[in-house]
């Protein structure tokens, strides 16, 4: 999934040798679904069940497909539906046509119109396990965050109690951190600059953040960035660089950074005031704002209590 993956844990005692084996194991469960699910939702795996799906995309043939990846997608539509249509994971082709390909889906792949429409359904089910889409699917972001759950739910069946997951920026933690107090997360500065912008105290829950700062490159003589307006299929000219979330679960703290990054800088504040989130943001202008949710979690900004 194009990420760093990190597992910190906090042993039960300072001096518990013993317990070595329960963290490696925890890792190799951690990384055993992380890559059984690149396996199957990847959009750059030429073999992924993902782009086998999308090579029959717009011609209405249901196909077979893992229960991983059927959850992801109809995760994904609920995601369409709840927010309107500003999210929809059916970017695949403008993300191609503005040069961050995927695996090739051959040119003679459907391409209706209506990619983009928001009363149209993600995902058409015959029955349970087969499937059909109306255009190709990218899953990178939900991917990640519904990874990041069902990685977490390992470790939680397997008894660790104090852990903090990270992929990519995105994360989960339960429990207090090595001290004793929250794991302190920190809101990076999409601008490039070396110290983050401000702090998250998380103990339980999720944070995951949309932001231009890494996949951002020039095409056709303009900056472009990965986090289109499914409306559009364009990158999202939003007023905003970065879009933070807090939540119980990733993959919606996923939906929620990106929806908002797409709605912009004018309706961030009341959208996410309106819906209760926990929510930072950095603008244009390099400044920093939240809803009164997200200061209730924040530890620090530039160094002071907010």
């Amino acid at each position: 999934m194009a990420s760093p993956l990190r597992l910190s844990v906090c042993r039960r005692g300072d001096d518990d040798r013993s317990r070595d084996w329960e963290v490696d194991a925890a890792w190799a469960a951690v990384r055993a679904e992380f890559q059984t699910a690149e396996a199957e939702l990847s959009r750059f795996r030429p073999t992924s069940d993902l782009t086998r799906l999308n090579l029959t995309a717009g011609s209405g043939r249901p196909v077979e497909i893992p229960r991983r990846l059927e959850r992801a997608l109809v995760a994904a539509d609920r995601a369409h539906r709840v927010t309107g249509g500003r999210f929809d994971p059916r970017v695949l082709r403008d993300l191609d046509r503005l040069g961050y390909p995927g695996a090739s889906l051959g040119s003679d792949a459907a391409s209706p119109d209506g990619d983009h429409a928001a009363g149209t359904r993600v995902v058409e089910r015959s029955r349970r396990a087969r499937v059909a889409v109306s255009a190709p699917v990218d899953l990178g972001g939900i991917g990640k965050g519904l990874t990041l759950r069902w990685a977490a739910a390992r470790l939680d069946r397997r008894g660790v109690t104090r852990y903090l997951l990270e992929a990519g920026g995105d994360l989960v933690a339960r429990g207090p951190g090595p001290d004793g107090d929250p794991w302190l997360v920190g809101i990076e500065d999409p601008a490039g600059g070396p110290d983050p912008l401000g702090a998250i105290a998380v103990e339980a829950g999720a944070v995951a953040t949309s932001s231009v700062r890494l996949r951002s490159w020039v095409h056709d003589g303009r900056t472009v960035h990965h986090l289109l307006d499914p409306r559009t299929g364009e990158p999202a000219e939003s007023g905003l660089r970065a879009v933070t979330v807090f939540g119980p679960d990733p993959a919606w703290a996923e939906i929620w950074s990106k929806t908002l990054f797409v709605g912009g800088r004018a309706a961030i504040a009341g959208e996410a005031r309106g819906r209760g989130l926990a929510a930072w943001w950095v603008t244009d202008a390099g400044g920093l704002e939240m809803t009164p949710a997200a200061r209730s979690r924040t530890a620090w900004v530039d160094g002071e209590a907010p």
